[in-house]
């Protein structure tokens, strides 16, 4: 069990977290300071250097957690019971709920992640790239499952069906952050899925 002073630095370390997300996806990256987190946190400058060597390192330790938090979700709901298609039901109602639940982090993230060039991009990248890939093969297994089990024809490849479902879902959602009023996320997954899976074409 976590001693009072460990627990008391790791709600330290959460509230800063919490305040470097609110300004950055407020105001960007560029234009936010390390000092400006400390006030709004409410802590010493000091404070934040016990946790974050910088805010390059504040930036990109907020973003790989937050990536961690979402690609463990969408990995547990691929996990539950179920069929493969029941699977794969619960990953396009699970992106579509943590998505909608984190909306000032997906902002953050995308506004950051197009376009951005600063010196944490790069590496920063490629660590939230592996972790995508590493989804990507698991969401991949369970199309591989479906077409061995002859729930799903054998086309293209499990792992670019895979990219295909995600990209689908991701559209979706970017329709819905753009103008939630007029595009809203499906709540029934099938609405999703049966475009997937049932194409345009009349047998």
């Amino acid at each position: 069990m976590n001693s009072r002073r460990e627990r008391e630095k790791l709600l330290q370390r959460q509230e800063i977290l919490a305040v470097a997300l609110t300004l950055f996806s407020e105001k960007g990256y560029h234009n936010v300071s390390m000092q400006e987190v400390a006030g709004k946190a409410e802590f010493a400058i000091g404070t934040l250097y016990k946790f974050f060597q910088n805010k390059e390192d504040l930036y990109r330790v907020l973003v790989l957690e937050e990536c961690e938090k979402f690609y463990d979700a969408f990995d547990r709901a691929l996990e539950e019971p179920g069929d493969e298609i029941e699977k794969l039901r619960k990953y396009v109602r699970t992106k579509g709920e943590i998505f909608r639940s984190n909306i000032s982090f997906i902002r953050l993230y995308l506004a950051e992640s197009r376009g951005a060039n600063f010196a944490i991009k790069r590496d920063l990248s490629d660590e939230v790239r592996k972790r995508y890939f590493a989804f990507l093969e698991r969401l991949a297994s369970v199309f591989d499952s479906g077409i061995k089990n002859k729930r799903f024809k054998e086309i293209s490849g499990a792992f670019k069906l895979a990219v295909a479902l995600d990209s689908i879902v991701n559209s979706f959602l970017l329709l819905w952050l753009d103008a939630p009023e007029l595009n809203p996320y499906p709540e029934d997954p099938d609405a999703i899925l049966d475009i997937f899976f049932k194409g345009l074409i009349d047998p």
